[in-house]
């Protein structure tokens, strides 16, 4: 016999009244089965920051000015060696998150507490997960803000580079889909490039919004102990610690969405992108052919090349938008301090990154093979695509622009095409397409690459300093 099972996907068969012990208490082990949700799963990708943090908490906690000593420094260097053998296990993905630990957390501090004993329980002194969380969410977001960074450089790059080589072939511009006036492939792709530099800007905001350190705001109050906020932020590598400790757990969920708003606006750019690619290589219009090797077939129809991956990165824009509604969704009626719907927020923070991320990394080895059939495009342009052009040669007489206008629209269907390479070079102002600053941009997305690559920098060597072994980071 087969039968469908029914059982939600994750639930395992629990008895009611079945009992787990955790770290924090025992519990009804449907409860935690529950609350613990995907935390188990997600929380593998936040290990290595969750042990940076802790490791700039044990060293804070070893400089603490009271006696005796919470942790003598010593005992916070036994902390940092564990630490680096988690990080190392992470790194091979052989560190396990159990939901009885209920995430990286308590994994992380089930671990030391077995490998140290009395010191590993002490780790956990003026920090609460609250803030735990929080650190390691910036971290997290902190570096692949950074890697978005450099891949929207790096297809800038690309694109510019496609704009450059097809700088003077002429291309139909349309408005509302129809054929307007000339431009040119060179004028099509670097509208792209600029947008992909413009998002940089709005990278950069989240970017900074989220180097900021939550770490010593514990469950949102503050502690009684002296404990030194500044020097885990420097420690950790953040321009600042989050002053007000309740508005550094407040804002857990408001930074996430402006980190995914910021990666919408990308992916904004880039779902554009992918409709006009989609439109204009249909055999329709044939301006631009997609390599083989770039799309899919059919399973029934034999000659189907299909733009799937451009199809594919209009969806996943939706999704990086719904994942930033999701996240503002979840925040915005909650009472001020932490509150469990927060941890609803990971998930779509982290799958928002990785589509986003996944896009940036597909595109250039597509634009780079696209290509650029010429007789196609000139094949777009009529004679009615010139008559903004005729219409400004007439002022160029001296006759009043709507006076050409109307003598132009009168005549259209009876004038003669004219040269559309003549018409494409004659727009030689700032920012048409014979007036692009292809260095200019050049020079934008070099900058976005370097900035990231010196920040990863200038992070990596305070985690290094930290940890006392050489840390870096890897897309």
């Amino acid at each position: 016999m087969v039968q469908a099972k029914n059982r939600p996907q994750g639930l395992k068969s629990i008895k009611p009244g079945q009992k787990s012990k955790t770290t924090v208490g025992t519990v009804d082990s449907r409860i935690l089965e529950y609350t613990a949700g995907a935390d188990p799963r997600l929380d593998l990708a936040l290990t290595v920051d969750d042990c940076v943090g802790t490791a700039a908490h044990a060293v804070m906690l070893s400089r603490m000015p009271v006696t005796p000593p919470v942790l003598t420094r010593a005992e916070a260097g036994k902390i940092i060696r564990e630490l680096r053998k988690i990080i190392a296990e992470a790194n091979r993905h052989a560190f396990k998150i159990s939901t009885r630990d209920q995430d990286v957390h308590l994994a992380v501090e089930r671990r030391l507490t077995a490998a140290l004993g009395d010191i590993g329980r002490k780790v956990h002194t003026a920090r609460s997960r609250n803030d735990q969380v929080a650190v390691d969410l910036r971290l997290y977001a902190r570096r692949q803000l950074l890697f978005a960074m450099e891949e929207t450089a790096k297809l800038s790059e690309v694109l510019v580079k496609f704009a450059k080589k097809n700088r003077s072939t002429p291309m139909p511009g349309r408005t509302h889909m129809r054929p307007a006036m000339p431009g040119s492939v060179g004028l099509w792709a670097s509208s792209y490039t600029e947008g992909l530099l413009d998002d940089c800007a709005l990278l950069d905001a989240a970017y900074n919004l989220n180097n900021a350190c939550p770490l010593g705001a514990a469950a949102g109050y503050g502690v009684t102990l002296p404990i030194d906020r500044k020097l885990t932020s420097r420690l950790l590598g953040f321009k600042r610690p989050i002053h007000n400790v309740l508005h550094a757990i407040n804002a857990r969920g408001k930074t996430e969405s402006v980190v995914l708003f910021a990666l919408g606006q990308v992916m904004l750019t880039l779902s554009r992108l992918a409709a006009d690619l989609i439109v204009f290589s249909a055999p329709e219009f044939g301006y631009f052919t997609i390599p083989a090797e770039y799309c899919t077939g059919s399973s029934i129809m034999p000659q189907k090349q299909n733009p799937d991956v451009l199809e594919l990165v209009r969806a996943k824009a939706a999704r990086v938008f719904s994942s930033a509604m999701m996240v503002g969704e979840i925040t915005r009626g909650l009472p001020g301090g932490y509150n469990r719907d927060l941890q609803e927020t990971k998930a779509p923070l982290m799958e928002g990154i990785s589509e986003t991320r996944a896009t940036l990394r597909i595109l250039p080895a597509l634009i780079t093979a696209l290509k650029v059939n010429r007789s196609a495009l000139l094949n777009g342009f009529d004679a009615e695509i010139f008559a903004a052009d005729n219409a400004l040669d007439l002022v160029r007489s001296g006759v009043p622009f709507r006076t050409a206008y109307d003598k132009v629209k009168a005549k259209i269907g009876t004038t003669a095409s004219c040269d559309p390479a003549a018409s494409v070079g004659r727009k030689t102002h700032l920012g048409a397409p014979a007036g692009l600053d292809f260095g200019m941009l050049e020079n934008r997305a070099k900058s976005v690459a370097t900035f990231a690559g010196q920040e990863r920098k200038r992070y990596c060597h305070a985690v290094s300093n930290l940890l006392g072994t050489t840390y870096s980071e890897k897309g």
